[in-house]
């Protein structure tokens, strides 16, 4: 194989890369609507091998073996939260994680201005 060749495909200091349609079998679309960035999930199948091969199904079990939203298993696993959620969602089809998502009222936490002086203090004290 040529320099070339390799330079396409491979990165020095990450390794080989591969794009985010083999992690998700070419996939984009998100048949779980109710999943988003704050859902929390947990591995329901402790002990259990993973029923998919790919690394990431087992890293994702691994990471929620206690309660993770979404996004923090995305930031662990470095993909896109679009990624992600396709990943989480296969694994609660296969009844191996559990998730439970956020209460769905923003309509009143958006009605609320004196919260959301509160959020906006908190920011900007950072």
């Amino acid at each position: 194989m040529s320099d070339d060749e390799r330079e396409s495909w491979y990165d020095e200091d990450a390794g080989p890369l591969v794009r985010l349609y083999a992690v998700t079998h070419g996939r984009s679309d998100n048949a779980r609507p109710e999943l988003d960035m704050l859902t929390l999930v947990v591995n329901a199948s402790a002990g259990v091998r993973p029923r998919r091969p790919d690394p990431e199904y087992a890293e994702i079990l691994r990471l929620s073996r206690t309660a993770l939203s979404v996004a923090e298993v995305a930031a662990h696993l470095n993909l896109p939260l679009t990624s992600t959620k396709i990943l989480v969602g296969d694994l609660i089809d296969d009844g191996q994680l559990k998730y439970r998502s956020p209460d769905p009222k923003p309509d009143a936490v958006s009605r609320n201005p004196e919260l959301l002086r509160a959020v906006l203090r908190g920011i900007q004290a950072i």
